[in-house]
């Protein structure tokens, strides 16, 4: 695991409760490694937007870890974005979605690298020319 980058991020994923806080943890590894590997992320930078984690990148757009109100928990990027609209036309019908700004997951098990990894490398590099 990615140290933590500051003792209030740690902070913020220790108050998160158990259930949530173990699939938030696997979000957040999943965004070091798609950003380790897609050369077009030069850098990652963890901190805190609305008490949330959150990870933004210099030609990219904000991706934020959370627990919705309705439970769970989720992966949010910014809702005035093409990024859900775009998932939603590559992976028709196999998340759950909250409009244009997240990915609603009950469960660890269904996170699938792949997909979700698809996801957080075009957040990663939105604002980059092809």
């Amino acid at each position: 695991m990615t140290p933590f980058a500051s003792d209030k991020v740690a902070a913020a994923f220790a108050a998160i409760p158990p259930d949530p806080r173990a699939g938030l943890l696997q979000l957040r590894d999943l965004i070091f490694e798609v950003a380790a590997n897609d050369s077009r992320v030069k850098s990652i930078t963890e901190d805190l937007r609305w008490g949330q984690p959150a990870y933004l990148s210099p030609r990219g757009s904000t991706l934020r870890l959370g627990v919705p109100k309705t439970g769970g928990f989720g992966l949010f990027v910014h809702c005035q974005s093409r990024l859900m609209p775009d998932y939603q036309h590559a992976f028709p019908g196999l998340d759950r979605i909250e409009g244009t700004r997240a990915l609603l997951f009950d469960d660890p098990g269904q996170i699938d690298p792949t997909r979700h990894g698809w996801l957080i490398a075009r957040a990663l590099t939105y604002h980059q020319k092809s």
